[in-house]
């Protein structure tokens, strides 16, 4: 049974749970649970991870109702801090008040669970109600063909599961769910090497961290071309910060599978004090959250977008200064960052002085539902000085005269070819393609030219009515989407116009 065949059965599988009112993201989680399970038992690792009546095998051998109520005991107890194994990994509950002193020394003697096995299970519960349902789940996993795979593969199936919720749920998982030929074309671009520290800030599953190690496992036999045969790769290369518990459950269980380690790995605001921690990098890749954030940063290194209450801004701000010198970023973000005034202008020339800001690319629409709005990727390089690193900037038109992407005419690599072509093979952008003219989709723009326009970057020359790729929608989820796109832009534009009017208004008196 290959890849696709085994990721269409467990998706097959939602459908029957959809009576238990079980969502795909729902799903997603709850096979989250079980398929780690399932490989801990199959790598046999169960040992010192997991007690020896929460295992795979108790699981499958209950029955009915005690299945179900062994299943959520198996959640509560693997994802509490206060979970010890004892000898022969026995559960170890905590003593309570009346505990004899040997009982009290029993717990304190025994082995707290990993602090991954705690991190994938931390506050889970199940939503399934019907004791068959989880018997059809179990059952299922239990005899699919999963693990005769390699490694790589597990990855690459748990992955496929997570695509498929997204392409099911686009307003919603497309929240952390960026389009993998987009991650793997940025990746290509910006040739992550063996050595660096690769952050993504805003990680969701995961995606740029798993196609970064991909990319250099595929160049080094697995790392293990590298003197110390991966090690440091695989427990200090990837650093990251996801702030919904559910979704660090995906980005925790897909790290495992691709057998990195999650020690840089958190849960939390990059926004925050806490984002500080994710230290400096010398490569990142990201597509951070766009819109309201619900307030304003907390850091107090957030100086240029330290009262915008939207997530774009800062999260841009946060990767210019958490890049090291001569450090490169790829990231995503909407055109509002591009042409916004007031704090947008100041963020823009901090990110051309303090940055090589060499590459623009437009987005097509469509690919981004969730958030709604228009996207680009900036590629810069930060400068050794904070004045004068931008010369000019180079901008390639992925969106006009293209196709409005959707479910009917899906985004594939080959879309990106033209692109790869121009930018070239230097991953700092200092090997160019030729300048097309108003007639071609890559041209040059001095930083003087720029300047002359307000340090407006949302340069277009290519003329198409967006509308026209638009009538050719046919697919309801398509049409909606577009439509929820244009009054999520709006919605931007009107946050960013009251964030101007605020910032001129008079402080109101005491």
């Amino acid at each position: 049974m290959n890849a696709n065949t085994i990721v269409q059965k467990l998706w097959r599988l939602c459908t029957v749970l959809r009576k238990d009112g079980i969502t795909y993201q729902q799903y997603v989680t709850e096979l989250t649970y079980l398929l780690f399970l399932k490989m801990m038992a199959e790598r046999n690792r169960e040992t010192g991870s997991i007690p020896k009546s929460r295992r795979w095998a108790d699981l499958v051998a209950a029955n009915g109702l005690s299945k179900l109520e062994l299943y959520r005991k198996v959640l509560v107890d693997l994802g509490a801090t206060t979970t010890r194994l004892g000898k022969d990994d026995a559960l170890v509950t905590p003593p309570t008040d009346d505990a004899s002193s040997e009982e009290r020394k029993r717990y304190q003697d025994a082995r707290p669970l990993p602090e991954m096995v705690q991190k994938i299970f931390d506050n889970a519960s199940t939503f399934i109600r019907e004791p068959q349902n989880l018997t059809t789940l179990v059952t299922a996993i239990d005899e699919l063909d999963w693990f005769s795979e390699d490694r790589d593969q597990f990855g690459d199936l748990y992955e496929g599961l997570l695509q498929k919720n997204a392409e099911e749920t686009k307003r919603g998982a497309g929240q952390y769910f960026t389009p993998r030929v987009l991650i793997e074309a940025l990746v290509r671009l910006m040739q992550p090497k063996p050595g660096e520290v690769i952050q993504d800030p805003a990680a969701g599953t995961g995606g740029f961290l798993i196609a970064a190690d991909r990319y250099m496992k595929d160049r080094t036999d697995g790392y293990f071309d590298l003197p110390d045969s991966g090690a440091w790769q695989k427990s200090q290369a990837f650093h990251g910060m996801e702030n919904v518990p559910g979704t660090l459950r995906l980005l925790l269980m897909n790290l495992y599978l691709h057998d990195l380690d999650s020690g840089h790995i958190d849960l939390g605001d990059t926004l925050s004090e806490k984002g500080k921690g994710l230290g400096r990098a010398d490569l990142i890749l990201t597509n951070p959250p766009f819109g309201p954030a619900g307030g304003a940063p907390t850091r107090d290194d957030l100086s240029v977008t330290a009262n915008v209450s939207s997530y774009q801004l800062p999260f841009v701000e946060h990767c210019i200064r958490a890049l090291k010198p001569g450090g490169r970023a790829a990231i995503v973000v909407p055109d509002n960052v591009l042409f916004e005034d007031g704090r947008g202008r100041q963020l823009r020339q901090m990110m051309m002085d303090w940055c090589d800001l060499h590459t623009i690319l437009r987005l097509p629409t469509g690919i981004f539902y969730a958030q709604g709005v228009k996207t680009n990727v900036i590629f810069l390089t930060r400068g050794k000085t904070e004045t004068g690193n931008t010369k000019a900037v180079w901008i390639y038109d992925l969106r006009a005269q293209m196709p409005k992407f959707g479910k009917t005419t899906p985004l594939t690599a080959a879309h990106f070819e033209g692109f790869e072509q121009a930018f070239g093979t230097d991953p700092y952008g200092g090997e160019r393609g030729a300048d097309e003219g108003e007639a071609g989709r890559w041209r040059r723009f001095s930083r003087e030219e720029i300047a002359a326009r307000g340090d407006n970057l949302d340069i277009a020359w290519l003329r198409e009515a967006e509308e026209e790729a638009e009538e050719g929608l046919t697919e309801p989820d398509d049409i909606a989407a577009a439509i929820l796109g244009h009054l999520q832009a709006a919605t931007l534009e009107i946050e960013a116009l009251m964030a101007e009017l605020g910032d001129d208004l008079p402080e109101a008196a005491e």
